[in-house]
């Protein structure tokens, strides 16, 4: 009886909150949860349209497809938007964020898509991420000015987005010409397509506020972007593949307020443009395309970063300069670098070490990405580096006899650190007998050694 009575008094508590906090708790819930709430009781029913977060994923219908069923299910899907949507503009509430997965398989998908983003764009939406699979590529059939775009008019003339996220294999079509979106300030684009140059000369330029660009690109199509901003402060390009590349794929980076870049791609034919007159940290994973491009050019891309504070370059990068620079390739002097993270698989990647600590005059820390694959001629005893972090060390006696090497002619290190992996197990004893190795073993006189799990 007592338990009985705790849990009423449980649920009399909840439904004495104030309303618009259960809208808050409700706006935390999966869609499709939250609004099966207003099953509960009849002061539960219409507290579905005080939710101000809106994520509607067709694939939880239509995985696994039941071709036979499909239509059945896609209409329940519509249906249920189109319900949802309804009841939020019947109260007047304000839509923060508004998620769409959707199967596009005609042109009525379309109009549906798009009649669902109008519909929270008109109403003041903050985040739109919608995530389109087209697997149909014919007219859409509409009154629109601009027809052949996927996504509509309105999302491009919003006065309120701050944060758009639009993906995925998409090719959206000719953007209109008179595209403003004043408050938006991160923009993620995963595999669109855009028509001609309308990412750089349309979308961008009516992106007056934006601080975040994305651009991600998992297709064999490769496109020439020309990424043109005055206000991106933080700055991610990420390709996978290198089908598509020849001697005519270029990227340019014209951006200089960007203070962070991360750069994952295959070497390009040559970089005509970059401007990152404000770059502080870079990143960049930069591939050898075996097939496609035999000489890349990296001047462009290393001149336009020489600026940078931190350089992180994987192992892949490492190689890929190197090999350039066998070819002729100078490498520029880093005049403000202090923080060099540096990965290696081959001989080939650690002959880069010494000649780009030889171009970084105030290099203080050196961070070396694993040691298994040290060649053992290289060293940085004549450099006069501050602080050495070694990430992934396992202790192994292969790794303290490489960083004896890599360590030779060195008097002293102020500070060393190493980073165990996490299938490491580090006891006391482990600490013991790190600290007893690169002191003695090793002969590094240290004054902090740290120890990360």
């Amino acid at each position: 009886m007592e338990s009985k009575k705790l849990e009423m008094g449980s649920r009399d508590l909840i439904s004495c909150l104030p309303r618009e906090v259960l809208g808050e708790i409700l706006s935390l819930l999966p869609t499709k949860l939250a609004a099966s709430t207003s099953l509960l009781s009849k002061k539960w029913r219409y507290l579905f349209a005080l939710v101000h977060s809106l994520d509607f994923d067709d694939t939880v219908l239509l995985q696994p497809p039941p071709e036979e069923g499909r239509e059945e299910l896609k209409e329940s899907f519509r249906n249920f938007v189109d319900r949802r949507l309804a009841l939020q503009c019947g109260c007047g509430s304000r839509i923060k964020k508004f998620s769409l997965t959707y199967l596009v398989t005609n042109s009525s998908d379309v109009v549906d898509e798009r009649r669902w983003i109008s519909s929270v764009v008109e109403r003041g939406v903050l985040e739109v991420d919608v995530t389109l699979r087209p697997r149909w590529l014919g007219p859409v059939h509409t009154d629109e000015v601009h027809g052949n775009c996927f996504l509509p008019y309105h999302l491009f003339r919003s006065k309120t987005l701050v944060k758009l996220r639009l993906g995925t294999d998409t090719n959206v079509g000719k953007l209109p010409p008179d595209v403003f979106l004043p408050a938006l300030k991160s923009l993620f684009l995963d595999t669109i397509m855009f028509d001609d140059q309308d990412l750089s000369d349309v979308l961008l330029p009516g992106c007056p506020m934006l601080e975040e660009l994305t651009v991600v690109h998992k297709t064999d199509f490769y496109p020439n972007y020309r990424i043109s901003s005055q206000t991106i402060k933080k700055l991610t390009v990420f390709y996978c593949y290198d089908f598509g590349i020849d001697d005519g794929s270029r990227i340019s980076f014209d951006a200089p307020s960007v203070v962070s870049l991360n750069y994952t791609d295959y070497a390009l034919y040559e970089y005509p443009l970059v401007n990152l007159g404000s770059l502080v940290k870079a990143k960049l994973d930069i591939s050898y395309s075996k097939t496609n491009i035999k000489r890349p050019d990296l001047s462009g891309l290393l001149v336009g970063i020489s600026n940078v504070e931190t350089l992180h370059l994987s192992p892949d990068s490492t190689d890929l300069i190197s090999r350039c620079v066998k070819h002729g390739l100078v490498l520029p002097v880093f005049n403000n670098l202090v923080t060099l993270s540096f990965g290696s698989k081959n001989k080939r990647g650690w002959k880069l070490l010494p000649y780009l600590l030889k171009h970084s005059p105030k290099l203080e820390t050196l961070i070396i990405q694993g040691l298994d694959s040290y060649t053992g001629d290289v060293t940085i005893g004549l450099f006069q580096v501050k602080e050495l972090h070694v990430v992934g060390y396992k202790g192994t006696a292969k790794e303290l006899q490489h960083l004896k090497s890599l360590l030779a002619g060195t008097e002293c290190i102020p500070k060393m650190q190493v980073e165990f992996p996490e299938d490491v197990v580090v006891d006391d004893a482990k600490m013991i007998q790190t600290r007893r190795d690169l002191f003695i073993l090793v002969g590094v006189v240290s004054t902090d050694v740290a120890y990360f799990e």
